[in-house]
Order: structure tokens, then C-alpha cells, then sequence
């Protein structure tokens, strides 16, 4: 072979049969390996729809149109025994669902706390954050949740000598806390979405003020803008029409309290068993985004004369996110999961539900499947939001 430029010949490239080629056989064995999935998964399928036919056990999900039958202790939304499946397996979905968003912001706020407690110079507040991370970070946490129910439903009093936290308002025994209940008024919709709004609003004016201080370097104010912003049009609404607030209190009569709204001592239990364990990781994610900004960022801030809680604030953990909010995720996902063990302490969650819906219907693959999607969506939505936010506070290079 002659080139075309030099006129030199050139050595032809000896020709290799097509299995030979790396890129031919990388393709090649992908699709041996999809071909080799789906034709297990076929098996599988087939196989189990087989096995069920020849049982005489039917398929499907039409069971969720029928009546439960049995009754759910603690839900959120209406439900009773006459109502379907579908209804009480929505009633354990609204009780997982309200048991993580609670328990990610409380054990956020506590493992935040408690992961700049143990950087402190204080021995003796760093020592009883060590102490609280390694003891509840290393105990099993359906351990934890059965220390918890007794301590609930044996350490406190009973009905009669109820703690009163808030006299005739918030009572605390061994029945559970007992808060009042605001009876609903139209002027409540309004109010919320003006608190929407405002929310809105409050997202545009940091934003608005984030630019300004590039621009010019002079901070506007937050915190009561936010306030305003927030509370401020629907506390009005809520004045001028004549500041309708009802509320009904919890009242002892006889044996238990009559009226007002419950926490469960289950609900009490998986609660704090959920936030105290999952905060200590939380702790740690904290403490090692903070140590992972160097010093140097420390003695600017006080070069500049900032106290420590402003650098803190201001300087050192708007960096530390970018450390912190990856593993983060994982202990929120972690939290979401763990509220599983619900079923141990006999709080109705989703879990105990579909346990109870499987057992009178015994249709076990549907109902382990609505469990695997329930719980894959709230999970996927998590982590969707959380690397949202992720990508929001990177750094981006000018």
C-alpha cells in the first residue's frame, strides 16, 4: 500500500475477525448480559404466576377495592373498618410519610447541634457529645425503639397524674401527649396561601439581597424580612377578620382525656428512637464538613473581627455544605427506610398495614410490591431534592 503523499509504502493492517475487536465483543457482551436478565426475569415471572394459578390464588390488585375490616389506631386522615384497602393502605402511607418529614428536620437540628457540640472547647460539652454519639450510634436502633415504648408507656404517669406541661392545654402520660385541636375556619385556606406567598416571596428577597452584597458588599437584613414576609400578610388577614381561633382542649373524664388532637405513645417512641439515632450520624457528617475548611478561613474571620458564631454561621458552614449535604442524603433515605421498624412498637405505618392487608387477603407479591414502590418514590424524591440543592450551593468556577 503506496501513501498518497509521501509515495512511501505503507505496511497494510492485518485484518482481525469481527469477535476479536474489544469494542465489538464490549457491546457483544452487554447484550448477552441485558438478554440474560430479561430471560430471568421472564423465568421468575412465569414461574410464580404458575405456581399461583395452580393454587388457585388470584392476582391482582382489585383486592383494594374492597372492605377492610379492621381498624387503624392512629391515622391522619378519615378511615374506619368500613373503608377499602386502598383507604387504610393512604392512611400508612400520610403515617411513614409524616413520621420522616418530622423526623429529618428534628434530627437535623439535633445532629447539627450536636456535631458542632463535639468541636467545642469546652471539655466537658465535647465529651458529653462523644459520649452521646458513640453510645447511640453503636446500639442497634430497633434496640433503642424498645427502650424507648417503655420508657413512654412505663416511666411517665398514668392518666390522672398526667404531667401538664401547659396547664389545660398540654398533658404528657403514659397514654401519650395530648395537645389541642384548632377547629377548621374558611379564613385558614387564605391564610395558608398567603403563607405560600410568602414563602415566595421571602426565596425572591434573598436572592434579590445575595446580589446586591456581590455587587456592592453591604449585607441587607433576613431574618425579619423573612418574618414579615412569612407570617406577616396572613397574621393580618387573620386580624381583620376577627382572629377566629377555636380550639378544643383536651379534658380528663374518667379514665382517658376527651377532645383535643393525640401523639401516640408509639408515634412518641419511633419519633425520638428515630431522630436521637440518626442525628448521631448526622453529627459526624457535621463535624467532618466543619474540619474540612481549613483553619486559615477561621483566622480571616477573626481577623476581621467576626465572633465565632458569626464565622460559624456566615463563613464556615456555607462551605462545610458542600461536604455535608452528599452523606447527608443517605441518612435522610436511611431515616425514611428505618421508619419501617414501626411494626415492632405497633405504630400503624405503612409497613404494619400492608402486614395486616397481606395476611387477610394473602396476596403477598402485591403487597410487597406497593411497599417497594412507596418506599423507592419517597426515596428517589428525596434524593432528586437533595441533589437539587446539592448542585445549588456548588461551587462554580468564573
Amino acid at each position: 500500500m503506496t501513501d498518497r503523499r509521501s509515495g512511501a509504502q505503507v505496511a497494510e493492517k492485518p485484518k482481525t475477525a469481527f469477535w476479536n475487536d474489544r469494542d465489538v465483543r464490549a457491546v457483544l457482551f452487554q447484550i448477552l448480559i441485558v438478554l440474560g436478565v430479561l430471560a430471568a426475569g421472564w423465568y421468575l415471572v412465569h414461574n410464580t404466576l404458575t405456581n399461583l394459578e395452580s393454587r388457585k390464588i388470584a392476582t391482582g390488585f382489585s383486592f383494594m377495592e374492597r372492605e377492610a375490616g379492621f381498624s387503624i389506631g392512629e391515622s391522619l386522615v378519615p378511615y374506619s373498618a368500613a373503608d377499602t384497602y386502598a383507604r387504610a393502605i393512604w392512611a400508612g402511607i400520610i403515617n411513614t410519610l409524616v413520621i420522616s418529614v418530622i423526623g429529618i428536620f428534628l434530627a437535623t437540628i439535633l445532629g447539627t447541634v450536636v456535631g458542632i457540640a463535639r468541636l467545642s472547647t469546652n471539655w466537658l460539652v465535647a465529651r458529653i457529645a462523644s459520649i452521646y454519639v458513640e453510645v447511640l450510634r453503636n446500639t442497634p436502633l430497633l434496640l433503642q425503639l424498645f427502650f424507648w415504648y417503655a420508657l413512654v408507656s412505663e416511666a411517665l404517669p398514668g392518666v390522672r397524674e398526667a404531667i401538664r406541661i401547659i396547664p389545660d392545654y398540654v398533658f404528657l402520660s403514659q397514654k401519650g401527649l395530648r395537645i389541642p385541636h384548632i377547629v377548621a375556619n374558611d379564613i385558614h385556606g387564605w391564610m395558608f396561601a398567603l403563607f405560600l406567598g410568602g414563602f415566595a416571596a421571602t426565596l425572591f428577597w434573598r436572592r434579590a439581597a445575595a446580589k446586591h452584597q456581590e455587587a456592592t458588599g453591604k449585607l441587607r437584613p433576613l431574618f425579619w424580612p423573612t418574618v414579615g414576609f412569612l407570617f406577616g400578610p396572613a397574621a393580618l388577614v387573620w386580624l381583620f377578620a376577627g382572629a377566629p381561633l377555636e380550639l378544643i382542649k383536651p379534658v380528663l373524664r374518667g379514665f382517658d382525656f376527651q377532645g383535643g388532637g393525640t401523639f401516640s405513645p408509639e408515634m412518641i417512641a419511633l419519633l425520638v428512637g428515630l431522630v436521637t439515632y440518626t442525628s448521631t450520624f448526622i453529627a459526624e457528617n457535621v463535624r467532618a464538613g466543619i474540619l474540612s475548611v481549613s483553619k486559615g478561613q477561621w483566622e480571616a474571620a477573626r481577623a476581621l473581627g467576626l465572633p465565632n458564631n458569626r464565622s460559624l454561621r456566615l463563613i464556615i458552614l456555607p462551605q462545610a455544605l458542600r461536604v455535608i449535604i452528599p452523606p447527608m442524603t443517605s441518612q435522610y433515605l436511611n431515616l425514611t427506610k428505618n421508619s419501617s421498624l414501626a411494626v415492632a412498637i405497633g405504630y400503624p405505618d405503612l409497613v404494619s398495614i400492608l402486614n395486616t392487608t397481606i395476611n387477610q387477603t394473602g396476596q403477598g407479591i402485591e403487597g410487597v410490591a406497593l411497599i417497594m414502590a412507596a418506599y423507592l418514590t419517597v426515596s428517589l424524591s428525596i434524593s432528586g431534592f437533595m441533589n437539587w440543592y446539592n448542585k445549588r450551593i456548588a461551587l462554580v468556577e468564573r
